[in-house]
């Protein structure tokens, strides 16, 4: 957890970290019904469906970490960037919304595989 000293030194902008959360809630949505079309399209069922979201979903972490947070880290110095933008790095970053825009997912699947396939 960060200390006293550390916030007097890097304040916590309460406005920034809530533009940042949901912005990355806002691209998790979106890739959550991408996801929900290709897997429609590809006509995966049941387990395969699940874990191509999954996959997809770490893959989107992995690609938000890579290309925003990593690059500050190293122009900052600091040794993790993730801590400059989000309250709970961790979760927001790589697990943040996945449970709760699953649903989305089933439902753009479902629709496309019953479209593609009917």
């Amino acid at each position: 957890m960060i200390d006293e000293r550390e916030l007097a030194i890097n304040p916590i902008v309460q406005d920034s970290v809530r533009h940042n959360a949901q912005t990355l809630s806002n691209i998790r949505a979106l890739t959550a019904s991408l996801f929900g079309v290709g897997a429609g399209i590809l006509g995966l069922e049941s387990y395969p469906g699940f874990a191509f979201y999954l996959l997809g979903t770490f893959v989107v972490s992995s690609l938000i970490y890579l290309l925003r947070v990593a690059p500050e880290s190293q122009s900052t110095g600091s040794k993790d960037g993730a801590n400059l933008y989000f309250y709970r790095p961790m979760m927001d970053l790589w697990v943040g919304d996945s449970v709760g825009n699953m649903m989305g997912f089933v439902l753009t699947w479902t629709l496309f595989y019953g479209l593609v396939r009917a």
